[in-house]
């Protein structure tokens, strides 16, 4: 849901109805990952998706029906042999879906309401919702801050966020703030009373985080080409140069930040986190030793540097030499990039991306022609498909 956040925070200032369908367990091959939604006003708008295609027109009446009963249903496409004409995924895969009504008299409006705007804005801030268990909770909603505290709309004999118990929505907070911190969205069993024990709960935690960060260092024209392709994949780009001559906005107009700085100096000050790439296109041992060093000590996602085989060799050799262990060495991706025979900046880039994207992902970076290896390798933000029951869950209107 949040990855629409932005539309969606338009429909609600605009006081539009609407039904979300968000997918919340996977299982095979299943085109879209937790957290992926569409959703559609009364009016028939539709924006989102939630399987590439081939299971929107089911989810698209799913919705359309929501809106007028005021029921969340969680429903479960697959892939049916025995009938090639019916409703699922041709991928093979295992998708769950829970479409929820966001009418102006629905309690989860407000928790909605507020958890869209939060993402709108760029905050950090996490959602969770009830998706299976005892029938008084379900579709309940729960909004999370970075700092632990939490807000609901909902009123009763115990004004708190699930309004079941305590120990649940702290629990239940505790357990989404790891999410957020993570960037994750997935789901989690839990008891009704916040512990492992009683009756089970299936939680939907998604998370809205700040975009990733890639810096790159080296204002050369393979920079150029990297910003490009960086913003393309969703990252905030800073290119850093100690060459005010190079480092321009006007040679980097996509760029979100242009430092002006020697490499390890901006590194030093900057923030990053476990999702920081950082591709050190500079290949000048003043530059790329320092930096280097700092930078495979740091909790970042990815480090590249880009050089022949002759530079890394001798680049190790005097990163050794200012103490840079082997356990280190051993994090720096380098020559930079997946072998596709690049030549120009362009395909340069997109080598560089590449490999970035297997990083994450968890990919080989082989060709899928002839390989028995899973297409899709990110299994960070699922617990399984199998996990969440399939029906009918009540109204939350």
């Amino acid at each position: 849901m949040l990855d629409i956040a932005e539309e969606l925070h338009r429909w609600v200032e605009q006081g539009r109805d609407f039904a979300v369908a968000t997918v919340v367990a996977v299982g095979g091959s299943a085109p879209r990952r937790p957290g992926a939604a569409l959703a559609v006003d009364a009016d028939g708008t539709a924006i989102g998706s939630v399987s590439g295609g081939c299971v929107e027109g089911a989810v698209y009446e799913l919705c359309q029906q929501a809106l007028v009963d005021g029921e969340s249903v969680l429903e479960r496409f697959g892939y049916s042999d025995e009938d090639a004409f019916a409703v699922g995924l041709t991928c093979g895969g295992i998708i769950d879906i829970l479409v929820t009504p966001v009418r102006a008299s629905a309690p989860a409006r407000e928790v909605l309401a507020s958890a869209l705007s939060a993402a709108a804005r760029g905050e950090a801030a996490a959602v969770a919702r009830i998706v299976s268990g005892p029938g008084e909770l379900l579709g309940r909603a729960l909004l999370v801050r970075p700092e632990g505290s939490y807000e609901d709309a909902y009123d009763g004999p115990y004004e708190g966020g699930f309004r079941a118990h305590p120990e649940l929505d702290r629990t239940v907070a505790a357990e989404a703030r790891a999410f957020l911190d993570a960037g994750r969205t997935g789901t989690l069993e839990i008891g009704e009373q916040g512990s492992r024990c009683g009756a089970p709960l299936t939680v939907l935690v998604e998370s809205s985080v700040p975009p990733p960060r890639m810096i790159v260092f080296g204002a050369i024209d393979f920079a150029s080409a990297l910003v490009r392709i960086g913003k393309f994949l969703g990252y905030r780009v800073t290119v850093c140069d100690a060459r005010p001559v190079f480092a321009t906005a006007a040679r980097f107009p996509d760029a979100d930040e242009i430092a002006v700085e020697w490499p390890h100096k901006y590194l030093e000050r900057t923030r990053v986190d476990g999702r920081t790439v950082l591709c050190v296109l500079t290949h000048d041992a003043k530059f790329d030793v320092p930096l280097l060093r700092l930078a495979l000590r740091l909790p970042v996602a990815y480090v590249g540097a880009m050089g022949s085989r002759r530079t890394h060799l001798d680049r190790n050799d005097r990163l050794r030499e200012v103490g840079v262990t082997e356990l280190e060495l051993a994090r720096l991706r380098s020559p930079i990039g997946l072998d596709l025979g690049a030549r120009t900046p362009e395909e340069t880039a997109l080598s560089i991306a590449s490999e970035i994207v297997a990083n994450r992902r968890g990919g080989s970076g082989v060709s899928l022609t002839g390989a028995h290896t899973p297409i899709h390798h990110d299994v960070t933000s699922a617990t399984g498909a199998t996990s969440a029951p399939v029906g009918r869950i009540g109204s939350v209107a």
